[in-house]
């Protein structure tokens, strides 16, 4: 569902003679099959954005190949949205001031997506996300757990065969949280959509991922299952001291 081969990315930084190239991402290499749960981990600066950015085409590489869901990224943009979902946890991408019910059918008309399959598919979210409560609150009212549900909805309403994850429960509550890892869990397992999460909370890492990839400093250092990953640290308790371990040259791990 998603092939990366030998990709970099890099950026000119600076002005004129003090101009600086930065590698952003260097010669990574990773696929994830269909109906995948996977984790991707690093620090920030580690290349974790610029990948997602790649993969959903906001960015293009410098070297190397992209396919997801058999498109490139870059080349079928248009075409690969109504493939993916893309949610980011800090930033919306419903409409401040709309209903979250007005938002969901501007989604509709942006994807093009049947009204008969649309409802269906609204009413199977509202239910399984508790929306109807808040289904004619103005986005900029809503909590921060509502508006992740919303965002959520709003990406998974054409139904996409992968979805890209950033952060998806950044400051959420314990309750807000459990709720929104045992649903993204029923989706991956119920109607097997590939799921791409990247975060900082290494509890939803625990929660939803069978794997886990880590980058650094632009590569790839680690891909397997988490119990490879407690494997390169022995006598570590923790899943964040283990992590830790993994981030080359820096003393704390998030």
């Amino acid at each position: 569902m998603i092939e990366v081969d030998r990709v970099g990315r890099s950026f000119t930084v600076g002005r004129r003679r003090a101009r600086t190239t930065v590698h952003a991402v260097r010669d990574l290499s990773f696929t994830v099959e269909a109906g995948e749960f996977v984790g991707y981990l690093g620090p920030n600066g580690a290349g974790k954005s610029t990948t997602i950015k790649m993969l959903t085409g906001i960015l293009a590489p410098t070297s190397g190949r992209i396919q997801v869901a058999g498109l490139d990224p870059t080349r079928r943009r248009t075409a690969l949205a109504r493939r993916i979902g893309v949610v980011f946890g800090q930033r919306t991408t419903l409409w401040w001031d709309l209903p979250l019910r007005d938002s969901f059918t501007l989604v509709r008309h942006l994807y093009k997506v049947d009204r008969v399959v649309f409802h269906r598919r609204l009413e199977e979210l509202s239910d399984l996300l508790g929306l109807a409560e808040f289904m004619n609150t103005p986005v900029r009212q809503l909590s921060l757990g509502q508006r992740m549900r919303g965002d959520i909805t709003a990406a998974l309403l054409h139904d996409p065969a992968v979805l890209v994850l950033d952060e998806p429960t950044i400051g959420l509550d314990v309750v807000s949280k459990a709720a929104m890892r045992e649903f993204l869990r029923l989706l991956n397992a119920d109607r097997g959509t590939t799921v791409l999460l990247t975060t900082h909370d290494l509890g939803d890492i625990e929660k939803l991922c069978r794997r886990v990839m880590v980058i650094d400093h632009g590569s790839l250092t680690f891909d397997g299952t988490l119990d490879d990953l407690r494997a390169t640290a022995p006598g570590e308790d923790s899943i964040e001291d283990v992590v830790a371990r993994l981030y080359t040259g820096r003393s704390t791990p998030l």
